[in-house]
């Protein structure tokens, strides 16, 4: 390949010059990237910029090369460039590989020429990666090693002896290692493992665009096989062998371009070879490429949004070249004649086509049937790739009529009410863009960006990976993840019915207003349409409107509240709604971010679910009255501790000094082991501090028991956090003679309860050896995430009145990050203000804690300076934390 410099001329008028230093030859290649930079800048055509740094690397490494080697020994060694630069692309911050081939002679004479060589190209900046080996050698690294064939196949002539490296190429080419059809087998499957670790989608959040689904090495990748197959230069090549049309070849050039464009910038703002497009740079570049916030828009989420649908586009290309590949050089030898599937498609070498091309030009119900088909004959590998384009041309016939015509609609829902194969082919007719043509409200969120920490995924993934929990949920092998939404599943005679809401649930995201009652007109209109009838109708309707109320009462709500639960369940009005909006929450909570769900939540949702249950086998209109469940729980509670042969009158006179909250709070298991520890120890062994390794709350359960002191529970947060333990919820009772009962609730950092024996006893100790040693801070050293400064949530604190219990109901809202609790805690006692109850709640990465409280003499904080200035003071405390200035608590 001819690299042609668009390096500045000083590079080219400089490098005439004999003898020049090292550190100028560093200088002029600094200047040349900031040169790059500068036109990146401006707007120069990416495909000049790669080719001109390859270019000025060249002139570096031949002057280098010249200046360490004489022309007597050419032709017993050779420079070459592989990889990458090899092809002649090289981003500012790419790597640099090369291969110093040696010829046959003794050349031991050349080691410290060599030594002095490789030294010198990392004195300039040159930062490379080198091999220096014989022809022999490269082809037993090549046979042992696909990516290093891949490597050499792409060599590059740099200075040296030209018959040493056409001897490589010959030694290295199909004809003696790596023939075409295991060369194919091998990237193939490469393909598929780097899919993997990128959990098979191109639309996470923070994608990385080289190696991730449809990404640039999905584009090399199509280059390698086509260079090994055909023998070709350049992917244009794979229009004359028709395997692309001009159109998508364009498309394919057009995808690498914005993609480059998009690598040069972030490794120029990252200055590193930097492949993950991270929060950190996304809204730079926005700005970079001309993108400016619009009314329902960020410039952040327009760019993502191109680059999404680009990635997606290069997707369907990268499926459709690997599938002709594969008919071309997998089964080229297999029997090609078609097998009759049905009127419409026919099967060839263990794939679907389409029986003429003229098909759906004729009947476009094809383009629906096509995947129907695909659910009935599990047999079948795949779609022919002729076939893919087929759809892909003929897209457009899905219009108004189409959309409107019975028997489409008809089957659609038959796609949708299929035993297995809903998902796949789902994500399918994404794939091709017949998902987004027949609902055109679908196509409004295909690589819509969600930007935030919450949601991992754009909103048409989201909505995907939504309804494959549904179907996971109904497979008996996995059936053990989540036993209740199985069992429940398992009785829904229509589960199609929770299919349609999860597709609609998000439907409305990116259009402004709030997207539930949107997207509940939306699922309306579907379902009216589509004849479900009057009561699945409405059934959709409610379930897309209300997706969001089971999770926010579960996780912002006090459920142990009778009167939450009566409120919930007035709501949802019947358990068969119960039942759909609890598989609906579950599938769409742990379809957000994997990281977010935890044991703690997926109890939070059962123990909200049951006590919906029951309420309404009970009769809204019969709510079970708060004396009453008090006194159901003191009787439980009775009936255990008899059986423990502890006498009335011990555990009564010491539950008169307590609430009736406590008794609402907890559980009468949690009440007998509360009171029997209590009971148990003297005055002297406070504070008291227990733990089991799971509760119903589905974490690690803490209790301390002790005289109320004013900075216990900052004290506490800080020895917890210091040992990697989130806090996922608080209960704080204080007693009527002066103790405190806190109850805690802790993850670890994986969002697992702990299970470790010897780690549950080592924070035991270190919890009662903490408390009991003098009030200071124990400081927090685990990291604040990066994406958490990405997205600064400021700090709210609102203040309400609590007088039925003469106290403060103080709420703070802010980004939840590690030492959280510590912090305000702290904040607290600084004004000494005294925690008398605590409802801690995560949303994604949004804290909004409720906390009551009074000052120190169990009075309310109707001050409202002293509400401002605790506010300013929690705020100094907390924002500061994101911000990275220095708060010493």
């Amino acid at each position: 390949m001819v690299i042609t410099p668009l390096a500045p001329l000083e590079l080219e008028k400089r490098l005439a010059n004999d003898g020049i230093p090292l550190p100028e030859l560093r200088s002029l290649l600094k200047e040349t990237r900031e040169e790059l930079e500068r036109r990146y800048l401006e707007g120069a055509p990416v495909e000049q910029l790669v080719h001109a740094r390859a270019g000025a690397v060249d002139r570096v490494m031949e002057y280098l090369w010249h200046s360490h080697f004489d022309h007597s020994r050419e032709e017993e060694l050779a420079l070459i460039a592989v990889g990458g630069y090899g092809r002649g692309e090289l981003h500012p911050y790419s790597d640099i590989d090369i291969l110093i081939l040696l010829g046959e002679n003794d050349i031991s004479t050349l080691k410290e020429r060599l030594e002095r060589f490789l030294t010198a190209l990392w004195d300039v900046g040159l930062e490379i990666g080198h091999s220096i080996r014989t022809v022999e050698e490269c082809v037993t690294a090549a046979v042992e090693d696909i990516t290093i064939a891949t490597n050499l196949m792409e060599s590059r002539l740099v200075a040296g002896s030209k018959s040493l490296h056409h001897l490589l190429q010959r030694a290295t080419g199909p004809d003696a290692i790596w023939p075409s059809k295991a060369f194919f087998a091998a990237k193939w499957e490469e393909q598929i493992r780097r899919h993997h670790k990128y959990h098979d989608t191109a639309y996470n959040l923070e994608p990385n665009i080289k190696g991730g689904p449809g990404g640039l090495r999905d584009i090399q990748t199509i280059g390698w096989i086509t260079k090994r197959h055909f023998g070709t230069t350049t992917l244009h090549d794979l229009v004359t062998h028709r395997f692309l049309t001009e159109g998508e070849y364009r498309a394919l050039m057009e995808g690498q371009s914005f993609l480059w464009r998009i690598r040069f910038g972030l490794h120029t703002l990252a200055r590193r070879g930097e492949e993950r497009l991270l929060f950190d740079y996304q809204r730079t570049l926005a700005r970079q490429f001309g993108y400016r916030d619009n009314e329902h828009e960020l410039a952040v989420e327009q760019l993502m949004k191109r680059y999404y649908r680009t990635v997606m586009e290069l997707s369907r290309l990268n499926e459709m070249l690997l599938q002709l590949f594969q008919e071309e050089i997998l089964h080229a030898d297999e029997p090609g004649e078609p097998v009759p599937v049905n009127s419409h498609f026919q099967a060839r070498k263990g794939f679907l086509e389409a029986t003429d091309s003229e098909l759906f030009r004729r009947h476009p119900a094809a383009l629906l049937e096509l995947f129907l088909t695909m659910q009935q004959h599990p047999e079948l590998n795949g779609v022919r790739a002729g076939t893919i384009r087929l759809v892909r041309e003929h897209r457009h016939l899905i219009d108004d009529g189409f959309r409107s015509d019975p028997s489409n609609r008809k089957l659609f829902l038959e796609i949708l009410r299929q035993p297995r194969g809903v998902t796949h082919e789902l994500r399918r007719m994404n794939r091709y863009g017949i998902l987004a043509a027949y609902l055109p409200e679908f196509g409004h969120i295909v690589g819509q960006m969600q930007h935030d920490l919450f949601h991992v995924y754009t909103v048409d993934e989201h909505t995907l990976v939504t309804l494959r929990n549904l179907r996971r949920f109904t497979v008996p092998a996995f059936a053990h993840e989540f036993p209740l939404c199985a069992r429940i599943i398992s009785h829904l005679p229509h589960p199609e019915i929770l299919y349609i809401a999860a597709l609609f649930h998000d439907i409305a995201k990116g259009r402004g207003g709030n997207h539930s009652e949107l997207g509940a007109v939306d699922a309306e209109r579907f379902c009216t349409t589509h004849e479900l009838g009057p009561y699945h109708t409405g059934l959709v309707t409610w379930l897309v409107r209300n997706h969001l109320l089971m999770s926010m009462t579960a996780q912002r709500k006090d459920i142990s509240d009778p009167d939450v639960i009566h409120e919930f369940a007035t709501q949802v009005g019947d358990v068969d709604h119960l039942n759909h909006l609890y598989l609906l929450t579950v599938a769409d909570m742990r379809a957000t971010n994997a990281s977010v769900w935890n044991s703690w939540k997926d109890a939070l949702l059962v123990e909200l679910y049951n006590a919906t249950k029951q309420v309404l086998r009970r009769g809204i209109h019969n709510p079970l009255l708060l004396q009453e469940r008090i006194e159901t729980i003191k009787g439980q509670a009775c009936q255990q501790l008899r059986q423990h042969v502890l006498p009335n009158p011990d555990f009564e006179s010491l539950w008169k000094h307590f609430d009736d909250d406590y008794f609402l709070r907890y559980s009468a298991d949690e009440i007998v082991w509360h009171t029997r520890a209590i009971l148990g120890c003297e005055e002297t062994d406070l504070p008291l501090v227990l733990m089991r390794q799971t509760t119903r709350r589905g974490g690690t359960g803490i209790f301390i028991y002790t005289r109320v002191e004013e900075n216990l529970f900052a004290h506490t947060a800080s020895l917890l956090e210091q040992a990697g333990l989130t806090i996922v919820d608080a209960r704080i009772i204080t007693s009527r003679n002066g103790y405190t009962l806190n109850t805690l609730t802790v993850l670890e950092e994986n969002g697992e309860p702990i299970s470790s024996s010897r780690r549950h006893q080592e924070i035991l100790t270190s919890l009662r050896q903490g408390l009991k040693q003098e009030r200071r801070s124990a400081q927090v050293n685990r990291r604040i995430p990066r994406q958490l400064k990405c997205f600064p949530i400021p700090t709210r604190v609102s203040f309400m009145p609590d007088k039925a219990n003469r106290r403060t109901i103080m709420e703070v809202v802010t980004a939840d990050r590690p030492g959280l609790l510590a912090r305000l805690g702290h904040a607290l006692r600084e004004h000494g203000i005294v925690i008398q109850n605590a409802k801690i709640a995560t949303i994604g990465a949004r804290a909004e804690d409720i906390f009551f409280v009074t000052d120190r003499e169990n009075r309310p904080l109707d001050d409202s300076q002293l509400q401002n200035e605790l506010a300013a003071t929690i705020k100094r405390y907390l924002d500061c934390d994101i911000e990275g200035c220095t708060e010493n608590p």
